[in-house]
């Protein structure tokens, strides 16, 4: 994950599924820039309120993305609870209005997912899967 030359480098994404993939991702990042990412679609089944609710005893809403796949009604309930960084379908009717208010309200709104790990594939309990995490990262 290179950042392009005099850009800033965005911080690695990482897929969540649950509360314990978020203590995972955190534990391991130990204060290191990182994005917490919805599964895609995920504002349609977990709705805005559960993926929240993952975040919230962390603290980590600043790290959230959570992606509404193609349906602007639930890009814009993520936006209007906070949700700083919002995926939806570029093909959407809405979307430049949608991306526009986002920016209004210091949020972004994106066309696509950003490259990401997908913590459902990395076993938490074996050495093996934290390094997979730590290099995904780019920890040392």
């Amino acid at each position: 994950m290179q950042p392009v030359q005099g850009q800033p480098r965005e911080a690695p994404a990482v897929i969540i599924h649950g509360a314990r993939d978020v203590a995972f991702a955190l534990e391991v990042a130990a204060g290191r820039p990182i994005a917490l990412l919805s599964a895609p679609g995920a504002a349609g089944y977990l709705g805005v309120a559960g993926f929240l609710a993952l975040l919230a005893p962390h603290g980590a809403l600043p790290l959230a993305i959570l992606d509404a796949a193609a349906a602007p009604g639930h890009a814009l309930a993520a936006l209007r609870a906070g949700v700083p960084r919002v995926v939806l379908a570029q093909r959407v009717p809405a979307f430049a209005a949608l991306a526009e208010l986002a920016g209004a309200m210091g949020a972004a709104l994106l066309p696509a997912a950003p490259p990401a790990l997908d913590l459902a594939r990395v076993d938490f309990h074996k050495a093996q899967g934290r390094m997979h995490l730590a290099r995904w990262l780019d920890l040392p």
